[in-house]
Formats: C-alpha cells, structure tokens, sequence
C-alpha cells in the first residue's frame, strides 16, 4: 500500500482547528460510505481540544451517521476520573456534551480512582480493545495526534521507546512531563492506523517540526509515526516558520 506525507501551512492554531475539522468529517465521511463502523482515536492538548471544539460547531457534522463511529483516545493522564487533567474531561466539554453520541460509542482510557495502580489500568484497556477489534493490532480509520515542544506524541516520551516495544497499550509511570502516570497507545498502533492527522501549534514546536521534517535520521517520537494511507501534518505559522525558512 502506498503511503503518503502532506504538510497544510495555517496561520494560526485557529485556522489548524478550522482546517483539520473539515479534514476530520471529509475523512470521516468517505469512512462511513465504505465501512459498517468507523473509529477514531482523538488527542488532547490546547489545539487537540480546540478542532474538537470546532468540530461540534461545523455544519457538515449532522450529514454523518455518529452512531457508526467509535471514539478513542490515543493517551490519557492516569489520574482521578473527575480531573480536569484528563484528555476524556476535556474532549467531553469541548465536543461530546454538544454533540449526540452514544456513551456506547465513546471509549475513555480507564481513571486512575476506578481501576487501581497502572497496569491494571492498561490491562483494563487492553481487554477493551480486544472486546471491539479483536484479537490482534487495533486498527484505526483516523489518528488525530498532536506533537509536544520534545517532539513527544501521546504519551510517547523521547528516550522512552523502549517502553513501546511489542505493546499495544504503554504504561508510562515516569512521564518526563507531569502527571508522571500515563496510558498511551503504542508506536505499532498509531502506525496502523489508516489515516493519521496532526495538529501542531506554537513558536515552541519550531525546533520540533524542523527535526522530523529535515533530518532523515531523526530520532523524536513524532519522527517515527506513518500512517498506512495518508498522514497529513496541520501546522500553523509559528510552529513552521524555522522549517519554512530553511
């Protein structure tokens, strides 16, 4: 299959949100006309949080059948299920609490006050994904991902790769970046995933962005994540203009 890398230019996180929304139903839609059920892993993070956002307001979203498409998270902080930390809270206000979809349908990484230590908690969403796709790698139809300062995504740390090897979800129990707690879907996932879209916003990503798109042997997380279709980056101004400028 080929595979293939597109860079969209924004000129702000704003218009990143804009952009990969209607990126997100286009995708969405093709999905549904062609699949019985459809599923996405979401991301959290500032731009994360505001496309959803944005999506909840797009007009075009009642043209999809949102019964048929399953909503998952590609990492969580491991922390109480009412923390205003949690990727899940913050998606629910930014776009579940606006918009009709079945509790069924929405699939949150376990909290740290409902499943106990960590590995339990993985193990937990482990047997989730295996109840819905089935035994084997999960395989998602769109990966929506953002990038950290670090070139980190989800909870995938730099130096910490090791922790992904040969898993499908990585409990992540010293997270360079607080909570030290996370749950994450592992490298071999987010790259089976059919589509993967990225959001990346800020002066602060600069370095970031410039590394995994000019240095052939770029070691960052972000550097190794490929989707098996298309993936497609949406980065604003500021987190391109050193890439931009090369």
């Amino acid at each position: 299959m080929e595979t293939s890398t597109e860079i969209r230019r924004a000129a702000n996180g704003q218009e990143v949100a804009q952009l990969a929304a209607r990126e997100i139903i286009e995708t969405l839609e093709q999905a549904l006309a062609n699949k019985p059920v459809v599923n996405v892993a979401l991301t959290g993070g500032t731009v994360g949080i505001l496309t959803l956002a944005v999506l909840a307001e797009q007009p075009d979203l009642s043209r999809l059948d949102l019964s048929r498409v399953h909503f998952w998270w590609g990492d969580e902080r491991y922390v109480e299920s009412t923390s205003s930390d949690r990727n899940a809270n913050q998606a629910r206000a930014a776009f579940f609490d606006k918009v009709a979809v079945s509790e069924d349908n929405i699939h949150e990484f376990p909290a740290a006050d409902v499943s106990g230590d960590l590995l339990t908690g993985k193990k937990v969403f482990e047997e989730a994904l295996v109840k819905h796709f089935g035994s084997g790698l999960p395989v998602f139809d769109l990966t929506i991902l953002g990038m950290g300062p670090d070139g980190h995504i989800a909870s995938l740390f730099p130096s910490h790769e090791e922790l992904s090897v040969g898993e499908v979800v990585v409990a992540e129990s010293n997270s360079p970046k607080p909570p030290a707690e996370r749950l994450s879907l592992s490298f071999d996932v987010l790259n089976a995933s059919a589509k993967i879209i990225f959001v990346v916003s800020g002066l602060d990503k600069s370095a970031a962005v410039t590394a995994v798109h000019t240095d052939e042997n770029c070691e960052l997380p972000a550097a190794k994540i490929q989707a098996q279709s298309e993936t497609i980056w949406f980065i604003d101004q500021a987190a391109g203009q050193e890439f931009w400028s090369c």
